[in-house]
């Protein structure tokens, strides 16, 4: 190819270009410009931004909306893709600019996770996970989880009957564990002072224990851990029920708040995600991670973190979720570092 023909295609491919720009820029059938259409676009992404950056202003009653719209915040994030994918279709600029709103908001609260790892100090590798009362394999979950090499591990669901068998797989690396009720921990560490914590709603009569207090004695100096598995939620027609975890979540925090050792974990199944106000007694007095989206729920496709890992006087730096292991929920790995 000569160098006038090289110059003749560059010219085509940039008289193309115009040609497709001024179309998109034109009047469309009924005479409006970029400016004047896609208007409604433009208001769905401004809610859109609004509930990104205020989803408080959605009410809990009835059917706890609030809860459910946050439960699933991050999801938006499609929704911006959506409108983004229509705003082009309409050739509307006013929708691409009002898009920008949605996406600093969303980038704001999220952007965030996507770091990875940060090389550094870490003083604390917990795992978090809910074994499943259904698991047909625990000797082979407790392996998979004791391979990953934390120096925590919290159980919730442990049924009597398999309870010897997490004990025996994971004694060789954790030579103290505490269950109580359907909870346990398993550490590399002493384990002293351990007793339950009472976190049963009000209308729950029968035996129910689901939440653990003990002193993990580590090198850099003893914290108390806390195992918790608050109620589960359902969406049904009357809403987003978490009534029930919602008041478990209170006693929790209100056992927390009264903790005398400065240095807290929280390791649990808490049904709900960071974002979701029905955690807010905990997530307003406990850090929460700051990078790993880590969503464990559920396993075969997961769509939220209801697994969680917090922190008093510590930071959770990093978390990340293992491969299925005969649960509906993935297991939460998770670094921390001691303020």
């Amino acid at each position: 190819m000569t160098v006038s023909d090289e110059t003749g295609a560059g010219t085509r491919t940039a008289e193309k270009a115009r040609r497709a720009l001024t179309r998109w820029l034109g009047e469309d059938a009924r005479g409006r410009t970029v400016w004047g259409r896609g208007r409604v676009l433009a208001a769905l992404a401004v809610l859109t931004g609004g509930l990104l950056a205020f989803p408080g202003v959605v009410p809990n009653t009835p059917g706890r909306l609030g809860s459910l719209l946050e439960s699933f915040l991050p999801w938006l994030g499609l929704v911006i893709v959506v409108l983004f994918g229509l705003a082009v279709l309409r050739r509307s600029a006013t929708a691409l600019i009002a898009l920008l709103l949605p996406v600093v908001a969303w980038a704001a609260l999220f952007g965030g996770l996507f770091r990875s790892a940060q090389a550094g100090d870490v003083d604390l590798v917990v795992v978090q996970h809910n074994v499943s009362d259904e698991n047909d394999d625990p000797a082979g979950t407790a392996r998979a989880l004791a391979e990953a090499g934390p120096d925590l591990i919290a159980l919730q669901e442990l049924l009597p009957s398999a309870l010897p068998v997490y004990q025996e797989a994971l004694a060789a690396r954790y030579p103290y564990h505490e269950v109580r009720g359907t909870v346990g921990l398993w550490s590399v560490h002493p384990l002293s002072d351990t007793r339950v914590v009472d976190i049963k709603p009000r209308d729950i009569e029968e035996y129910w224990s689901r939440g653990m207090r003990t002193v993990v004695h580590a090198p850099h100096g003893e914290f108390a851990a806390y195992v918790a598995h608050l109620p589960s939620v359902r969406l049904g027609v009357g809403g987003f029920a978490s009534a029930r975890r919602d008041e478990s979540a209170e006693r929790l925090a209100r056992a927390i708040a009264a903790e005398d050792l400065g240095r807290v974990v929280l390791l649990g199944d808490l049904n709900g995600t960071v974002e979701d106000r029905g955690l807010a007694p905990l997530t307003s007095q406990l850090n929460v991670a700051e990078s790993g989206f880590a969503f464990s729920f559920p396993a075969s496709f997961p769509v939220a973190r209801i697994d969680q890992v917090m922190a008093r006087s510590a930071t959770v730096s990093h978390v990340h979720t293992l491969p299925a292991l005969g649960s509906d929920h993935l297991p939460v790995v998770a670094q921390l570092r001691w303020a």
